[in-house]
């Protein structure tokens, strides 16, 4: 089952441990974006819109408003040196109706693969201050639904399968992010 696009899906985790030193330049954000532009929307209504943020106290800002790896309750999250140098925050208006909610997924996926090609780790967040973030977006009708923080990774995420039941993922004695991820034989159905 070796194919490119099997690969680069198998290295795009969710990171949450970068190199705060390598920045992303703002350049770099909107390419990702281009891939975002080019996928699939509903009725192509193209209903996301992008804010992008590499300025070191923007990204603080943020920072401080989200809620990181919820499994890990020892963890406080990334230390300074450790933190994301970037973020992608994807908004629209009003409602989100269940074809924008899988524009979002198909868009975030898009903005995440090409990251990953370009040796640029991701993690995308649900969990972060609504009103904080809002507050930071030109826009006052545009509602942030997700934000996607960005940096050069500097930690091992590994997969592995589910054993026990247990999905939740862990750090292990040489401190690897470990992902238990369900068998084939357990997600085909028939």
């Amino acid at each position: 089952m070796e194919t490119m696009i099997y690969n680069l899906l198998e290295k795009c985790r969710s990171y949450r441990r970068f190199n705060a030193e390598k920045k992303i330049k703002r350049d770099e954000l909107v390419e990702l974006v281009n891939s975002a532009r080019v996928t699939a929307s509903a009725a192509n209504r193209q209903v996301l819109r992008y804010a992008l943020f590499t300025d070191t106290a923007e990204c603080d800002s943020i920072f401080s408003t989200l809620k990181f790896a919820g499994y890990l309750t020892d963890w406080k999250g990334p230390a300074v040196a450790e933190r994301p140098v970037a973020y992608i925050v994807i908004a629209s208006e009003g409602e989100l109706s269940t074809t924008a909610a899988i524009d979002l997924g198909i868009a975030a996926e898009a903005i995440t693969l090409t990251a990953s090609e370009r040796g640029i780790g991701s993690c995308m967040f649900l969990s972060f201050g609504r009103e904080d973030i809002a507050a930071l977006i030109p826009d006052a009708k545009m509602i942030p639904r997700m934000v996607i923080a960005l940096g050069y990774p500097t930690e091992t995420v590994r997969l592995t399968d589910v054993t026990d039941g247990d999905i939740k993922y862990y750090r292990n004695e040489k401190d690897e992010h470990i992902v238990p991820k369900r068998t084939l034989d357990e997600l085909i159905i028939n």
